[in-house]
This record gives structure tokens, sequence and C-alpha cells, in this order.
């Protein structure tokens, strides 16, 4: 077998990402004690075009900066746990800050009653058409079929039309017309949570085989052994290391729930006033989320990290749809807000669409171009029916 490559540094040895850290998070909590103080002032009504134009690019731009800090600092966190942990930890971390986004808007000055299930159609397009189609492709290109862990990626899409189809379909046949009542909202947050919360335990657990990299060949053991050659580099930091990393993750995510609140308030005048469709609040959010997930799954599958890509791509669905759902739901049931999780029809036949190509997708143990090709015509549909019909 050919010797194992060089480990890469981990984030937070370089100098340069140390001082990324730093600036990030200074910008965040300094975007934060701004809002806190002249927020009220700024964004009170009437909100002129200029004034929510500069608040929004200012609060989008420090939420994204931020959201690529928790990126970067759960990579590291990943670096020293291993698969499927560190995999876990930036999805969870994500899918947190989407659940705050959408909780904002929802609890926000203006009524978005279809956000929750918006968000989560938007980033089921995104994620699992755009983002994994871009990954197919780029990772084809560059190293030819790629193998991953065919299992594991039936499991994810397994719960992936389980979920999606009681949370977003099922509502459409009900007398509520999209809506749940107050017992069905109630079981169907337990439901959905309660999944969930199997799955992650399983997959931690007595499943965790199914989303790692099968060795079936040298380049497989590599990829493979990769995290616990890094996570063996980082044993003098022990456990200091994971407490700094995690106390920066949580640094990170901290300024983005602070800030949550003033960019519902922006996104909500600005979809007013521009007349643009409702479910672009849920593409903006979907868009701020998982943009630094994105681009970590794309550089996994560039590094032939096939396995990886999977497991941030459907992993970070089923998570938005695991903790989103019941978290809307409980909100909504609490606070008397109207809660729409019903999709349309012909969003109904894109979500088919979608679930049955990735199946199919992944079905055997190589990812094909061609099947990459189809998911990104699948979003560009998508992006058409959204802005162009």
């Amino acid at each position: 077998m050919a010797p194992l490559p060089p480990s890469p540094a981990l984030p937070s040895t370089d100098p340069r990402n140390a001082r990324a850290t730093w600036l990030r998070l200074a910008l965040a909590w300094a975007m934060v004690a701004a809002f806190t103080v002249f927020g009220p002032a700024w964004l009170a009504a009437p909100l002129t075009p200029w004034v929510a134009l500069a608040a929004f690019l200012a609060l989008f731009l420090t939420i994204l900066a931020a959201s690529f800090g928790v990126v970067h600092e759960a990579d590291g966190l990943a670096h020293q746990l291993g698969e499927p942990y560190g995999t876990l930890i930036l999805t969870l971390s994500i899918v947190l800050i989407e659940v705050v986004l959408i909780a904002s808007v929802l609890l926000g000055p203006g009524e978005f009653p279809t956000i929750g299930r918006d968000s989560i159609f938007a980033v089921m397009m995104i994620i699992v058409n755009l983002v994994m189609g871009i990954c197919l492709v780029a990772g084809g290109l560059r190293h030819g079929e790629q193998e991953f862990n065919a299992q594991g990626a039936g499991v994810y899409l397994s719960m992936i039309m389980l979920l999606t189809a009681v949370s977003l379909v099922l509502p459409n046949f009900l007398a509520g017309a999209g809506e749940f009542d107050r017992l069905q909202g109630w079981a169907v947050a337990a439901l959905t949570g309660g999944l969930y919360a199997v799955f992650l335990w399983l997959q931690m657990r007595g499943e965790r085989r199914l989303f790692i990299q099968p060795p079936l060949g040298q380049m497989e053991v590599r990829v493979a052994r990769r995290p616990d050659a890094a996570r063996s580099a980082t044993g003098a930091a022990g456990r200091s290391g994971i407490l700094r990393g995690t106390l920066l993750l949580i640094g990170m995510i901290v300024p983005i729930v602070l800030l949550a609140h003033h960019l519902a308030i922006v996104i909500d005048h600005g979809v007013v006033t521009v007349g643009a469709p409702v479910a672009l609040s849920g593409v903006l959010i979907a868009i701020i989320v998982f943009t630094p997930e994105s681009i970590t799954a794309v550089k996994a599958a560039l590094n032939n990290e096939m396995q990886r890509a999977v497991n941030l791509c459907l992993g970070a669905f089923v998570s938005t749809v695991g903790l989103t759902v019941p978290a809307v739901l409980v909100i909504g049931l609490v606070t008397g807000k109207t809660v729409t999780m019903g999709i349309s029809g012909v969003e109904t036949v894109l979500l088919v669409a979608t679930v049955w190509l990735a199946t199919l997708s992944f079905k055997g143990q190589r990812t094909s171009v061609l099947q990459g090709v189809m998911h990104l015509g699948l979003f560009a549909l998508y992006g058409f029916l959204l802005f162009g019909a």
C-alpha cells in the first residue's frame, strides 16, 4: 500500500487562520454591540430603502462571515474527533443557526406563516440538487468515479423521504389545507424530533460504520485513515484544543442568534416593499446558513472524500427537517402563530423528482458526472419556477 500523504495542518494551528478567526469574532460582536445600541433607531418605522439596504448588507455579511467561522471551528473539531462526529458537529451547528433565523422571521412583526416550509424546501433544492450536483461533477471531473458508502446514503435518503412526506406533503391532505391542527402539530413535532433523535443515536453508535468511507482500495484506506491521522497529530493539545474549539464555536454562533431578529425585520420589510415571492425569505435563509457548509462539501469532493461530501449534504438536509419542523411547529403552537407546512403541487413534483433522482444517484457505490448534471438541471428548473414563472 502506498504511504499516507502528509496530514494537512489543523485549522487552529495555522497563524493566518487564527487571525481570521479572531477577526470574524471581533466583527460579529462589534456588529452585535452596534445594533444593540443603535438598532432600534436605525430600524424604526418608516424604514427608508437605503437604510434597509445598508442594514441588510451589514447584517447579511456579518452573519455569513460568522457562519464561515462556525464551519472553520467545526472543521477543526472534526479533525480531532474523526467521523462521523466531526460532520455531525458541523451540521448541527449550521442547522441551529437556520432554526434561529426561521424563528426570528416567524416571530417578527410581519406574518410569514410559510417561512418554515419555504426554508426547508429551499435547503432541499440547494443542498441536494445544486451543491450535491456540483460535488458530483467537480469530483468526477478531477478523480473520475468516486466511491462512498451506499448503505449510509440509503439511510439518509430513507429519512429524507419519510420526514418530507410527513411534514411537507401530508398537511395538504388534512382538513387544515396545508396546516396541522393542535393535536396533529404536537404529534408531528414529536414524531419528527423523535425519529431524528433515534437516527443521531444510531449514527454515533451501532450504525456508525454506515457513514464512514468503506475501505475498498488503497485510496479508500487513505481517506478513511486521514481523520484519525489528523486526530493523533493533535493528541498533545488534548482536551484543551477541543475546549478551545468548542468555545470559539459558541462564540461564533451567539452573535448570529443575537443579530437574527434585526435581520428578520429587514427581510420582512424588503419582501413586502419589493413585492418579491414570499418564498424568497426561505431562499435567503438557506443561502446565509448553508453557503459555508456547501463550500466545505465541494472541497471534500475535490479532495476525493466523497463520503464526507455525502455526509455534509444529505446529513444537512436530514438535520434541517429533523430539527426545523419540530421547532417551527412548537413555536406556532405556543405563540398562536399560523404555521403552514404543506407545499404546493409544483413543489411536490420537484420534491418527488429530487428524492427519486438522489436515490438513483446513490444506489451504487460510485458517483457519476452525468448524475450530477441531472441534479444541476433540476435546480435550474426550481430557480426558473421560483423567479421566472
